[in-house]
Formats: structure tokens, sequence, C-alpha cells
């Protein structure tokens, strides 16, 4: 499939695709949505950023678009808020006719979720925490479903949602389609694929452990006492939307402050954040009222913002999969993205086993920290110039590689 417009589905959906810019599958869609269409059980592994959503909605919606009977049809059960209200998003921006779907998350008001389910929603897209609550309060039953997705499920089990998922299971038909899509397929993970999944139709895009090949990734070595100022200067740098990642809530606070002050609009988005906030932080980032948010890794995998152009790791993350999880927030769906990591001369050994672990290499280069003028813009994104040679000096990676080993 090379164009969404080969795909047996209905004129108007393909209007709606064609209306909201999308052309061109990506591979994982290409190979996934025939057989989802043809109601297939669906396992895949993939890289983050490579268009799973679309994956799983576009066979969802095109099922709904048939006769059928009255309730929920489809259920998508995701591991944080953050990615419900995006899935909801992009679902409510493809359904056309059909009402929109039901979202079940904690942090946002009970009575307006179990209205959606009751005014008739086909489409409920859930954290397992929240949804588990209303089934045992009979808030909501699914005798028609057709259809369960299984987002990011490695993401679930991980945060503890095993218990609840198993429950709401139990409360579903035995004769379904069920869509998993999943980061691994170890341990737990495996066992729930062979409780669930039958027959499924297996697909696999590269190594969960690596970083997209459209994604540039650079490291700068500067003193921890300059790393403001070396934020600062690949901010002036890059004129498109940037994501920095902090390992702390406190570090996350005072990065965020300290960008305000400068004019920089900036929000941010970590776990003592109201949902409120949360949610009025990524809205403002993905319309362009902040251009930078800066979050820890709570939100490395909630975050779905297109078009981010840079991500940067203020921090090195406490878990190398967690770096992968970070700039896999840019150079989503074919685009090129940026990631700059920044190091003090003390971390140059836990770089290396970064790298190492990951099979990845970054491009070196130290860093001056002087600020940086507004004229300054860094190479390789959008339609931004060179940056003076003076003011960057690249380092042969295999010279502080040496040293880092050394």
């Amino acid at each position: 499939m090379q164009n969404f417009s080969e795909l047996p589905i209905s004129n108007n959906l393909k209007e709606r695709l064609a209306s909201a810019r999308f052309s061109v599958p990506t591979p994982i869609q290409a190979a996934a949505i025939p057989h989802a269409l043809e109601g297939k059980d669906l396992l895949a592994t993939a890289q983050t950023g490579t268009g799973k959503t679309l994956a799983f909605l576009i066979p969802a919606i095109e099922r709904l678009l048939q006769p059928k009977a009255s309730g929920i049809s489809v259920l998508v059960l995701v591991p944080t808020r953050e990615l419900a209200m995006q899935v909801a998003e992009q679902y409510n921006a493809l359904r056309g006719t059909l009402l929109p779907a039901a979202l079940v998350v904690g942090g946002l008001p009970e009575r307006q979720q179990v209205n959606a389910i009751r005014n008739g929603a086909s489409l409920v897209v859930a954290t397992p925490g929240r949804l588990e609550d209303l089934l045992d309060r009979r808030h909501v039953q699914f005798a028609n479903l057709q259809i369960l997705v299984l987002d990011e499920a490695d993401r679930m089990l991980d945060m503890g949602f095993l218990p609840a998922i198993r429950r709401i299971v139990a409360a579903l038909p035995r004769k379904r389609q069920t869509m998993c899509f999943s980061a691994t397929m170890e341990g737990a993970m495996a066992r729930l694929v062979k409780d669930y999944i039958t027959d499924p139709v297996r697909l696999a895009f590269g190594s969960v452990l690596q970083a997209s090949e459209t994604v540039r990734l650079q490291a700068f070595e500067v003193g921890s006492d300059r790393k403001q100022d070396a934020l600062r200067y690949l901010l002036a740098r890059e004129t498109g939307r940037c994501l920095v990642f902090s390992r702390t809530k406190r570090g996350t606070e005072r990065i965020a402050r300290s960008l305000n002050r400068d004019g920089i609009n900036a929000a941010m988005i970590h776990g003592d954040r109201s949902q409120s906030q949360r949610t009025a932080a990524l809205e403002g980032f993905h319309r362009g009222r902040y251009r930078v948010l800066v979050a820890t890794d709570l939100a490395s995998r909630g975050i779905h913002v297109q078009d981010i152009a840079h991500v940067i790791n203020y921090d090195l993350p406490e878990v190398a999969e967690n770096f992968i999880h970070r700039v896999g927030r840019t150079g989503r769906a074919g685009k090129r993205g940026v990631a700059s990591t920044l190091f003090s001369r003390e971390q140059r050994a836990e770089l290396f086993q970064l790298e190492r672990t990951l099979g990845i290499r970054m491009e070196k280069a130290p860093m001056d920290g002087r600020q940086p003028g507004r004229e300054d813009r860094v190479e390789g994104t959008g339609d931004q110039a060179s940056a003076p040679k003076s003011t960057l000096v690249p380092l042969p990676g295999e010279v502080l590689q040496s040293q880092m080993e050394g």
C-alpha cells in the first residue's frame, strides 16, 4: 500500500484522511491496516513515533461505519491520560458523523464521561484504573464490543495495571478482534498476549531499543554550572517546538521558570501537576502558545504532539530505555528531528555506557557556554542556517570516545 486512497474503506473516510493531510502511510500502517480491516488479531512491536494510532483507528472507524448493534463497539486501553486524550482527539478529527469518543480517565469530571457513554458513544478510550471503577459500579457494559485495542501494552504493565486489565477483559465478549501494540514482548507481556490474542498477525518494525533513523543524535559536553546557558544556546538556534527533559520535578520547575524569565514561553509537566495543569500545558504546546515544554520521564510516552523539532536531554535519563522514549518525540512519521544531550566531564562514562547499552553513537562536540545571539540557528532542521563555526567546534567522536573509555 503506497497511499491511503488504495485502502478498501469508505469514500467518506478517505476524504477525511485527505482533509487531515494523511496520504502516505507509515510502514506499520501499511502493514497493519489491511490485516485489521479483515478482522484479524494483531500483535505489533515498533519504535515509538511510527504511527500506531492510525493503524488501529482507521480499521476501527471503518467497522463503526457498518450497521451494528447499539452500545460500545470499540475499546482502546492506554496507559496515561495524555495518550488517551490524544487518541480521542485523533479519532474525533476523523469520525465524521459518528458520535465523539467517550474519554474515560482519572483526573477529569466523571459525570461527563458517564454521560458520553449513556449518550451512545461507540468508541471508548480509557485508562484501566478509571474504567475498572466504572465497570464495578455498572456505569458501562460491553455486551456488543467488537474490537479491543491495547496500546502501549508494556507500559500499562510497567505501571501495575495488569490486574485491572485482566478484570476488564473478563467483562468483554470472547468473540472479538484484539489489536495489541507494544514496545516489548517479554515476561508478563508475553503471557498477556497468550491469554488474550488468537492466532495473531505478528508485525515487528526495528529494534525498540533503538532511536529512529530520522533523528539526528548529538551530545554536548558542558560544565554543570553552565547547563542553563547551554540550553538557551540550543533553543536560540532552533525555531521550532522544543521538548526539554529533566530527571526531577524540582529541576523541571527550575528550568521552566528560568526560561520564562528569559522571555521564552515555556510550560511544564511532571507528576505533581494537576490534570488541568497538564492538559493546559500540552494544549498550549500543541497550539504554539508555548514553544518549549519541560517534562520529566513521566511524560516521555504521553506526549504525542506532531512536529516537535528538537528534543533536549537537559539531564541524562536514569534508565537507558527512557532515552529512546524521549528522543522518539521528534522525527515522527518519517519527518526529521534533532535530539541533543547535555553532559558534564564527570558524566562521560555514564554517557558511554548509555551508548553501549543502546548500540548508538552520538555526534560529540564541546560547547563554549557563551550566551548565543538571536542570529544563531542550528543546521539541518527547517529553514535554519548553519551556526557560526566559531561558536561550536566539533570534536571527532573517536577522540572523545577514547577519552571517556580512559
